[in-house]
């Protein structure tokens, strides 16, 4: 890497996670066994087993850690409060090597603080997003743009500020993991579908984006690259990974579990940057499939979603231990 150019550079609202571990709930699902809710008793005082504060999370800081484990030089642009929980954030991120160049704190907000109900291996995110000043500082010239979450003020207007600036940098390839916020805004953001280099949602994400009740994955990825990305990739859980490139498309099924998952936070996340960081590294879009799930795979082995990152080595010892049938199917 030559003087301070980024290769990969994350865009996004970054978080404090609280994760309190349930055990006197229910899951009520309809009879297909969709549409699941999270049942407690309600006006009661309903006991948890434990909790644990993890900094310097949310979809573009992960993806920034993921991004610098596997050998990336790596940025984010986010905001932070002036907080404690924004110091910890701040020093957990220079300890990753992750530049903290572009991160600005807003020393009278406090840092974004979700909270993530963990029970029998799921989680429900109470989320709520500080109004910060959104705008792009001068990145300069990364080789990839990560663009995912932010909250909803002012998110339009910022989207399209980072159209123009990629409109005057045609050579940035741009990879976007929307969150919710931004599926809410549906085609308010042709502009970003359209000059991205791949789109990353799961299945469900994909019919609310496209409202649709879609069950054909090819034809969700049809309707996703109908909007203008080069390739779109939709996870479905434990069903595994959907590519569409060029008119071609793959199915990649999950990375086997080499123990029961704890926690499934950031599986998502871990599999979309870890993809990109591999097209960042050379890898080819089949290649990079390979490598998504293998980062999924470790993360859900901890509470939090930086922690089971992987160093670039060990993800390519597991790679090489992969069963036979760890390969990408053209569907």
């Amino acid at each position: 890497m030559i003087g301070k150019r980024y290769d990969f550079i994350a865009v996004g609202d970054l978080v404090t996670d609280a994760f309190i571990k349930l055990e006197d709930a229910q899951v009520r699902c309809d009879a297909q066994g969709e549409n699941c809710m999270l049942s407690m008793r309600f006006g009661d005082k309903i006991p948890y087993k434990d909790v644990t504060v993890v900094p310097a999370v949310g979809n573009s800081t992960n993806a920034a850690v993921a991004a610098s484990r596997l050998g990336l030089k790596s940025a984010l642009v986010s905001h932070v409060g002036g907080d404690q929980n924004g110091k910890d954030a701040l020093r957990v991120l220079r300890g990753e090597k992750v530049s903290t160049k572009f991160i600005k704190v807003n020393k009278r907000a406090r840092t974004n603080y979700h909270y993530v109900l963990s029970y029998k291996g799921e989680r429900t995110i109470l989320i709520k997003h500080e109004k910060f000043p959104y705008s792009l500082p001068s990145i300069g010239n990364p080789t990839w743009l990560y663009l995912s979450s932010a909250g909803e003020s002012g998110l339009l207007k910022f989207h399209k500020e980072i159209e123009r600036y990629l409109a005057g940098h045609a050579h940035i390839k741009l990879a976007f993991q929307p969150g919710t916020y931004q599926i809410n805004l549906g085609k308010k953001l042709s502009g970003t579908y359209k000059r991205a280099e791949i789109v990353f949602v799961n299945k469900e994400e994909a019919q609310r984006i496209l409202g649709s009740k879609q069950q054909d994955v090819k034809k969700l990825l049809d309707g996703l690259c109908a909007w203008g990305p080069k390739m779109a990739v939709i996870t479905d859980g434990r069903k595994g990974a959907y590519m569409r490139d060029g008119r071609q498309y793959w199915h990649m099924p999950m990375y086997p579990d080499i123990k029961h998952p704890v926690e499934r936070t950031g599986a998502g996340d871990a599999f979309s940057s870890t993809f990109t960081a591999a097209l960042a590294l050379g890898k080819s879009p089949k290649e990079a499939l390979m490598w998504g799930p293998i980062n999924s795979m470790s993360v859900v082995q901890y509470v939090g979603a930086r922690e089971g990152l992987l160093p670039r080595h060990t993800l390519a010892k597991m790679l090489n231990k992969a069963p036979k049938w760890y390969r990408p199917k053209k569907i």
